[in-house]
């Protein structure tokens, strides 16, 4: 709070100064987006320094000014993923790819989302893509190894609680009815 409070004076005189330059509704638009900007600095910044709930405030603030920055909900996705929230990080950095579909940092972070959530095949595709639009990636190649590897494992898993042709376990699966007397 005490940072907010610290960059407003300097963020709204600039405000002022740039709705002098641009009329009517555009004003607006001009001040969500310096605003926003600002969310995401201080996000960065808290971060950085590990706070991640505090920059995960702070970005959600910037998206609600800038809902189609992908690079905000990339951040988002990192950190969320930091702090082991796999499901909202997979949501998060999937929507950073529909934003922006050839940014291989997007998908690398979508693909490492995949993993964490239990979906390696998903994570393959996504490293894929990274790899289509820059073969060099060594995070896509290194995660898509880490992934390829996650289901060779899963291939030897004991078929009792998985089949070779299942992706994911039986949820509520009653082993009773397949065993004889």
């Amino acid at each position: 709070m005490v940072l907010v409070s610290v960059y407003r004076p300097k963020v709204f005189e600039s405000l002022q100064d740039d709705s002098a330059l641009v009329g009517g509704d555009a004003s607006v638009v001009v001040r969500h987006e310096e605003l926003a900007r600002l969310f995401q600095s201080l996000g960065d910044k808290l971060a950085e320094d590990g706070k991640y709930h505090e920059a995960l405030g702070k970005w959600e603030n910037a998206i609600t000014l800038m809902p189609d920055n992908a690079v905000l909900h990339e951040q988002k996705a990192q950190v969320l993923l930091e702090i082991g929230d796999a499901w909202s990080a997979l949501k998060a950095a999937t929507r950073a790819t529909e934003l922006s579909s050839s940014w291989v940092e997007a998908w690398v972070t979508l693909g490492r989302s995949q993993l964490n959530f239990g979906e390696p095949d998903s994570a393959i595709e996504s490293f894929d893509r990274a790899l289509a639009i820059k073969p060099d990636s060594e995070d896509a190649q290194l995660d898509r190894k880490t992934a390829a590897h996650l289901i060779s494992k899963r291939k030897h898993l004991h078929p009792s609680g998985m089949s070779a042709c299942q992706n994911r376990f039986l949820v509520g699966h009653d082993c009773n009815v397949d065993r004889k007397p």
